[in-house]
């Protein structure tokens, strides 16, 4: 098993979100290794409501020519009674929203009215950014609300997992827009669903997509603290 060589509180303040990757493959084995990890995530009455699909090579160029072709039919999504946003997002949050959104597309040099190239930018995602490794996450929708917060916590713990072996991570919620086309292509069962993906791999360090870095609000902001 590799050596992580970074601190828990140096994992989760390095890992970002990925968006340019180099080529190399990522093992097969260095995949399982990080999932082995993350399966030791909290999970509420040990339920474990999570299922991972990794895909590589052929297998993952399969995945981005159906999401390609979804996509092209239905250009609005396929997001159902799951939207990956509230449709009227509220302040501060819809601000934040906006502000890594600009801040993302100024690291690429790409200005606001250049809509086709923020469009193009945006399909990235359903190419995983060029990472050589794809990560669906499925869940039966029959499970409860607190059964989506453990499957979040298994997603941060494998992206800290990823981080502290030099891997990079970014979870995209954008593939909740291919969620019927994704449910037919991996033959899930009727109560099972995709919930997002993630792309795995080596940074491209040298990328300035990735040294973006999301403001977040101060401890003040959203912590109260009483009886202390």
């Amino acid at each position: 098993m590799t050596t992580p060589a970074l601190s828990v509180d140096d994992a989760i303040k390095t890992r970002i979100s990925i968006r340019a990757f180099r080529a190399d493959p990522v093992p097969e084995a260095l995949v399982r290794e990080v999932l082995d990890v993350a399966r030791w995530s909290p999970s509420g009455g040990n339920v474990q409501p999570w299922k991972v699909i990794a895909v590589a090579g052929a297998e993952r160029q399969a995945v981005i020519d159906v999401a390609r072709k979804a996509n092209m039919a239905n250009p609005a999504g396929e997001e159902g009674d799951h939207p990956i946003y509230p449709a009227n997002l509220w302040a501060p949050h819809r601000d934040w929203r906006f502000k890594v959104g600009e801040d993302m597309y100024a690291k690429l040099g790409i200005p606001r009215e250049d809509k086709f190239a923020r469009l193009a930018w945006v399909s990235r995602n359903f190419e995983f950014f060029g990472a050589p490794v794809g990560l669906f996450f499925a869940i039966d929708t029959r499970m409860g609300h607190g059964q989506w917060a453990h499957l979040g916590m298994f997603m941060q713990t494998l992206a800290l997992a990823a981080e502290a072996r030099g891997l990079g991570t970014c979870m995209q919620e954008a593939w909740g827009r291919v969620r019927v086309t994704l449910k037919a292509h991996f033959q899930l069962p009727e109560s099972e669903m995709i919930y997002c993906g993630m792309a795995l791999g080596w940074p491209d360090r040298d990328a300035p997509v990735n040294t973006l870095r999301s403001d977040r609000a101060g401890v003040d902001e959203f912590a109260t603290f009483k009886g202390f």
